[in-house]
C-alpha cells in the first residue's frame, strides 16, 4: 500500500472523478457509506452520536454519515462549526439532503459559548478539518478542538484528526489538534500516522477503501509504502524436495560478552527458526558451555578473549554475518569490529553494540559495503546519524543516511521504517507494544541474518524480517497478553508467522 502526500491524494481523487467517471458527491457518498459500515459494527443504538462538521468536504462526509445513521435509527445530532461563509458544493448537497430526508438537529456553532453538553456515553465524530490543512487550526475551530479534547468521551476522526497535518507537523500547534480514539482514513494512511508523537492524536487508525482509481494509484509515485501480508508473501523463498542444508547457507553470529551471552542464544535460535542451513556463533570463551548446552543445533567459535570479542578470523567462509548483540564497546572489541567491516564484503546485519561502536567511530560508516543492514532503535540511530526533533525530521535523516552510506536502515518502532539506498521507505504493519522487551532486537538480528544467509537481498531481508518479527510477536501476544511477551515467545512463533503469511495465499486462491 502506498502512502501519499496530501496533494497527491487530491490528485488521485480528481483523476477518479474524471476518469471513472463518478461525481464528486457520489464519491463522498461512497466514503460515508464506509464510515457507516465501520460505525455500526462497533456501536449499538444506545449512544448519542454528535457530529462536529466543518464547512469543507470533510464536513460533507460528516453530514452524509449523519443522514445514514439517522436513517438507521441512531440518535444523531450535527454541530456545524461555522467559521467561514464558504462551503463546498458537495457539503451543500449533503446539507440539503440531511434537511429533506431526516429529522437530525442541525445546530450552528458560531460561538464557543454554544458548545453543547457532551456526556460520557456520547460518541463524538470529528469532521471539522480535512487532510489538506497547511496551517494550524485557529479561531473557532481551535476553540472547538480544545473543548472536544477536554471531554471524557469516545472521539472518532474522519480521514485525519482535525488540525493534524498530513506529513510534517514541526510547525503545528499541538494543542490545536483533535486527540481521537479512532481515526478512519480513506484509502491510505497518512504519513504523519507513522510517527510516535502523533499517536496521541490518531489513536487507533484504520484504512477504509473508497474505490479510488487503481490506475492513478499505480501511476503516481510515492517513496513511502506500508507493508502488509500481500507485499511480503511474494518475497518468501520456496523449498524444493531435494534441497539440503547447504542450499540455505552458513551464517555467522558475532554476539555476546561476559554477562550477555543470552544475546547470542536469542539471535542464534531466531536464525535457526527462520530457516538458514547452518549457524556458527562467535562468542567470548566464557560462553562456550552455555551455547553448547542451550543451542545444540549451533556450531561455535570461541574468541581468544574470555570476556569480550577481540578477533574474528576466517570470516570469508560465511554467506552472511550478524554483528553486535551484547558485544559491548570495549576498545579491543571496537578494533575487532573495524577489522571485520574492512575485510568482509558480503551481506551483514549490524545491531545493538555494533551500532554503538559505529556511533563512537562515525568515520567507519564510509567503510561499510553496499550489502549492510543497520537495525537501530531511535536512540542508537541518534548516535550514528545525529539528533532530530520529531518523527518527520528523523525520517528525512534516515532517508539521507541510507542514500549517503548505501545501506539499508531498519529504524525500529511501532511502525518500523525500512529505508533503502534508492530513497524508498517501507513502514511495517505488524508488531505490538508487548515486544518492547529485553532481547526482542536480538531476535530481529537473528531473523534478518538468517534471511541474508539464505540469499535474500538486503532490502528483501529487511522487509521480510521486520514483518515476520512483528507477526511472531502479534501471535505471541494473542496467546499470552501484551505484558507477558518475552523474546523467547517471539522466537517460538516464527514458524507460525510463516504459516500465517502463506495462509493468506491459500485464502486468496480459494476466493478466486
Amino acid at each position: 500500500m502506498k502512502i501519499f502526500r496530501s496533494e497527491q491524494i487530491r490528485e488521485i481523487d480528481t483523476f477518479t472523478i474524471k476518469n471513472e467517471p463518478v461525481a464528486s458527491v457520489d464519491l463522498m457518498e461512497r466514503a460515508a457509506a464506509q464510515l457507516f459500515k465501520w460505525y455500526i459494527k462497533k456501536n449499538d443504538r444506545s449512544k448519542r452520536v454528535m457530529i462536529f462538521a466543518g464547512p469543507g468536504n470533510n464536513g460533507g462526509d460528516g453530514l452524509a454519515l449523519a443522514r445514514m445513521l439517522s436513517a438507521n435509527r441512531y440518535e444523531t445530532e450535527v454541530y456545524y462549526v461555522y467559521f467561514t461563509d464558504k462551503t463546498t458544493a458537495d457539503w451543500q448537497v449533503n446539507r440539503s439532503r440531511l434537511e429533506k430526508e431526516t429529522n437530525v438537529r442541525f445546530n450552528v456553532l458560531d460561538s464557543i459559548d454554544k458548545f453543547p453538553l457532551v456526556c460520557t456515553d456520547d460518541i463524538v465524530i470529528d469532521a471539522i478539518l480535512g487532510s489538506g490543512l497547511t496551517r494550524p487550526a485557529e479561531y473557532l475551530a481551535e476553540e472547538v478542538i480544545k473543548n472536544i479534547n477536554m471531554m471524557d468521551t469516545t472521539v472518532i476522526s474522519i480521514d485525519v484528526p482535525s488540525g493534524l497535518f498530513g506529513e510534517d507537523n514541526s510547525t503545528n500547534i499541538r494543542e490545536n489538534i483533535i486527540m481521537a480514539d479512532y481515526t478512519l482514513s480513506f484509502q491510505f494512511p497518512k504519513l504523519s500516522f507513522m510517527f510516535p508523537e502523533n499517536e496521541r492524536y490518531t489513536g487507533i487508525w484504520e484504512v477504509l477503501p473508497i474505490g479510488l482509481s487503481l490506475q492513478a494509484i499505480q501511476n503516481i509515485h510515492s517513496p513511502f509504502l506500508f507493508m502488509e501480508n500481500e507485499d511480503v508473501l511474494p518475497l518468501l523463498k520456496n523449498r524444493n524436495r531435494f534441497d539440503h542444508k547447504g542450499n540455505f547457507g552458513h551464517g555467522l553470529l558475532v554476539a555476546g560478552s561476559f554477562g550477555k551471552i543470552g544475546a547470542a542464544i536469542l539471535g542464534a535460535r531466531a536464525a535457526l527458526k527462520t530457516g538458514l542451513g547452518l549457524i556458527t556463533c562467535h562468542i567470548p570463551s566464557c560462553g562456550n558451555t552455555i551455547i553448547q548446552t542451550a543451542i545444540p543445533e549451533a556450531m561455535l567459535n570461541t574468541d581468544i578473549s574470555e570476556k569480550y570479542i577481540s578477533d574474528i578470523p576466517d570470516v570469508e567462509i560465511y554467506d552472511a554475518i550478524g554483528l553486535g548483540p551484547g558485544i559491548g564497546i570495549e576498545g579491543i572489541t571496537q578494533k575487532a569490529v573495524y577489522n571485520l567491516i574492512c575485510k568482509y564484503r558480503k551481506p551483514m546485519v549490524i545491531d545493538a553494540d555494533g551500532l554503538n561502536i559505529l556511533g563512537l567511530n562515525k568515520a567507519w560508516l564510509k567503510i561499510l559495503n553496499d550489502n549492510v543492514i543497520l537495525t537501530p532503535h531511535p536512540k542508537e540511530f541518534e548516535r550514528i546519524a545525529g539528533k532530530t526533533d520529531n518523527g518527520y525530521a528523523r525520517l528525512r535523516r534516515q532517508i539521507e543516511f541510507s542514500e549517503k552510506y548505501k545501506c539499508v536502515v531498519v529504524l525500529k518502532g511501532a511502525n518500523t521504517a525500512v529505508s533503502t539506498p534508492d530513497g524508498k521507505v517501507f513502514f511495517n504493519s505488524t508488531g505490538n507494544p508487548g515486544m518492547a522487551t529485553a532481547g526482542s532486537g536480538d531476535v530481529l538480528t537473528g531473523i534478518i541474518l538468517s534471511l541474508l544467509t539464505q540469499g535474500y537481498t538486503p532490502e528483501n531481508a529487511a522487509m521480510t524480517g521486520v514483518f515476520l518479527h512483528g507477526l511472531a510477536g502479534d501471535i505471541a501476544a494473542q496467546n499470552t497478553g501484551l505484558e507477558s511477551v518475552i523474546a523467547t515467545e517471539i522466537i517460538n512463533n516464527i514458524g507460525n508467522a510463516f504459516l500465517n503469511i502463506r495462509a493468506f495465499e491459500k485464502n486468496v486462491t480459494n476466493q478466486v
